[in-house]
């Protein structure tokens, strides 16, 4: 077994130079944004800078472990995100306030705001990795009811952390967790006999839904809230709401539109749209460099998600690929739903664009997961006298 590779040469090097054009057009798409009244002299760009650092240094110690010792540890990294999850729930408004609606974060002297969710992504993807792999490597020979019982475990595991964050609320969060556990179902090996009714009832639950809250709303009315519904009805038809809730939306296809081909440059922008710098930073970009700037940011997401999914299909790991398919679906469903909701192809839900958007767990939740890939390239050993490696 060869292992005197140089320490250069075990670093993902492809990774790391996208996650250096990434903490790039954020921090000069948040120095643009900050610069409206609404922030004062908060210096956001220079707080995404430091946080971007936090990250690679938590990449650096994510990499100390392989992923071996991830699976190991798996239980213990899940139960410390659900006793996070549950303090949410049962700790005092003092430590816990009342934000965007949701009680989502823990308050901190000094340190600030954290968000608990944006790392149980993570703990919950290796987690679902390990019961897949473990019941994989059990079931030899696979039926529907062994795959069923697998499926079974599955919802368990994703079914705790969601009905937590459900109780927040957070529904941008829990639809994260739907994204990352399809994510992992539709890679572990489950039949098509199973999975092909489960997700076109799943589909035609959802646009059962949609057509009742369009044309008969009286009759789910009680099971939502007033602000959900509106929500909706915001998104279906923004400008008879304009001046209400659908006042985001609005004012972030006006700026995405304003910006053209080529944008207005730098700094120089007139449509005022509230949470700029986070949730709707793809607005400041669509309005400051236009069509181009965008396509550039979307290339950004494509060439990261084309590099895990590679990742994924190197690997000889099972569980490194049920890792790798849990991170690519967190990730996608993340940039698809932010970018969709600033031009009205899908409804607002409040989930940031990854790497893009500030915000400290957000951006530490990201890169502690793609931390995980790293991993898979520095412990990787390769054998003499074979064509077969282990990423």
């Amino acid at each position: 077994m060869n292992n005197q590779k140089q320490f250069s040469d075990r670093i993902d090097w492809s990774l790391a130079i996208l996650l250096i054009f990434f903490m790039m057009a954020s921090i000069l798409a948040i120095s643009s944004a900050q610069t409206t009244e609404q922030y004062g002299n908060m210096n956001f760009a220079l707080r995404q800078g430091m946080l971007y650092v936090v990250g690679f240094v938590i990449i650096s110690i994510t990499m100390l472990l392989d992923m071996d010792q991830f699976r190991r540890i798996a239980w213990v990294l899940y139960g410390f995100g659900i006793v996070l999850l549950v303090g949410l729930l049962v700790a005092p408004e003092s430590i816990v306030p009342y934000i965007n609606g949701a009680y989502s974060w823990y308050r901190f002297p000094v340190i600030g705001t954290l968000q608990p969710s944006e790392f149980m992504k993570t703990f919950t993807i290796i987690a679902l990795a390990r019961v897949v792999a473990s019941h994989n490597e059990t079931y030899g020979h696979r039926t529907v009811k062994s795959d069923l019982w697998m499926l079974a475990k599955i919802g368990v595991v994703a079914g705790v952390p969601f009905i937590l964050i459900n109780e927040q609320p957070d529904l941008g969060t829990m639809l994260v967790f739907i994204a990352i556990t399809a994510g992992i179902v539709l890679v572990s090996g489950i039949t098509w006999k199973i999975l092909f009714p489960a997700f076109l009832t799943v589909g035609a639950l959802a646009a059962s839904l949609i057509s009742i809250v369009i044309f008969a709303p009286s009759l789910i009315a009680q099971y939502f809230d007033d602000y959900q519904l509106r929500r909706i009805y915001s998104w279906l038809d923004p400008y008879q709401f304009s001046s209400g809730d659908a006042y985001q939306l609005t004012t972030s296809m006006s700026a995405i539109g304003s910006g053209e081909i080529f944008g207005k440059g730098y700094q120089d922008r007139q449509v005022y749209v509230p949470d700029n710098h986070t949730d709707f930073i793809f607005a400041v970009v669509g309005e400051e460099y236009g069509f181009i700037g965008a396509s550039i940011i979307v290339s950004l997401f494509f060439m990261l998600i084309y590099h895990l999914t590679k990742v994924s299909l190197q690997t000889k790991s099972p569980f490194n690929v049920y890792v790798c398919a849990g991170i690519i679906s967190m990730i996608t469903f993340h940039a698809f739903q932010n970018i969709g909701m600033t031009i009205q192809l899908l409804p607002i839900t409040g989930i940031p664009l990854p790497l893009i958007s500030y915000g400290g767990s957000s951006l530490i939740g990201i890169m502690f997961a793609l931390g995980l890939i790293f991993s898979m390239k520095f412990h990787h050993r390769t054998y003499m006298f074979s064509s077969d490696e282990e990423v």
